[in-house]
């Protein structure tokens, strides 16, 4: 148990010391930024399991010990239908990072595998979305806190524009349009994917990727090609990733032929004779 406890505590200081700039520092500058966590709070950290999400959790949890903010945090596993030792990886990696889990089942998976011949992954998100959002407005919250980061917001807004012919990038805080007085935030959303790979590393942890038993067995798909194209255009420039985050605060409407509010189209040509 004493072991036990030096380990976790050991894991949760190196977020603030060793970490503390790739990190902590970016955590708290979008928390701040962006205005994620307010007074009286009540987040939904939606744990999948990952690297991602199970950092996210500590992240929080260090911010309500020390960020001056008064809020509650629950550590909401969904499990769509995981293997039994996928479920036991997760149990056991919050057991060692000492986080209090409330975990629940549902059959996404298998309806997915149903109602989908193609890649399920879409539809799959968007279910587990909407099933942690009705469990955790059950439980009393008013957010969902989720694991993204900088390189799911770049490969997204790639993403979007190979393969679905529209510039479209990902918020840090969503209004949800089925659950009212819901919002999701992504507090990760500044930090590094190679910085969360470094720290679990360094925390020696190993946690499950997708666990997903519908592409298991799928080693390429289209975000790993995107993951692949910016590591080669980073060998000719280096700041490639930070020039495509950076597009999305730098938008020149003036220079855009159409682009949608509201899911109401607009024209450069309105308006003119």
């Amino acid at each position: 148990m004493k072991e036990s406890m030096l380990r976790h505590g050991e894991i949760e200081r190196s977020i603030i010391t060793k970490y503390r700039k790739p990190i902590w520092r970016k955590f708290i500058k979008a928390v701040k930024d962006y205005n994620l966590v307010k007074e009286g709070d009540h987040i939904a950290i939606c744990i999948s399991g990952g690297k991602d999400s199970m950092l996210l959790a500590k992240c929080m949890e260090e911010l309500k010990k020390h960020g001056g903010i008064n809020f509650d945090l629950t550590y909401l596993v969904m499990d769509p239908g995981y293997k039994d030792v996928s479920i036991e990886k997760i149990k056991e990696n919050a057991e060692i990072l000492n986080i209090d889990i409330t975990m629940f089942k549902t059959d996404i998976f298998s309806i997915v595998q149903e109602q989908t011949s193609g890649s399920p992954c879409y539809l799959c998100a968007r279910m587990r979305r909407g099933c942690l959002y009705k469990r955790a407005q059950e439980l009393g919250c008013n957010k969902i806190a989720l694991g993204h980061h900088f390189n799911d917001v770049v490969e997204t807004i790639l993403l979007s524009m190979f393969y679905g012919g529209e510039y479209k990038s990902m918020r840090p805080i969503l209004n949800s349009t089925n659950f009212e007085g819901m919002e999701l935030i992504r507090p990760l959303y500044l930090v590094k994917e190679e910085d969360i790979i470094s720290w679990t590393k360094a925390s020696d942890l190993t946690f499950i990727n997708c666990a997903c038993m519908l592409t298991e067995k799928e080693n390429e798909g289209k975000r790993l090609e995107i993951k692949n194209l910016i590591k080669t255009l980073k060998e000719v420039n280096p700041n490639i990733e930070y020039n495509i985050f950076a597009s999305t605060e730098n938008v020149n409407l003036d220079t855009i032929l159409t682009y949608k509010t509201n899911d109401k189209k607009h024209n450069f040509l309105d308006g003119r004779e």
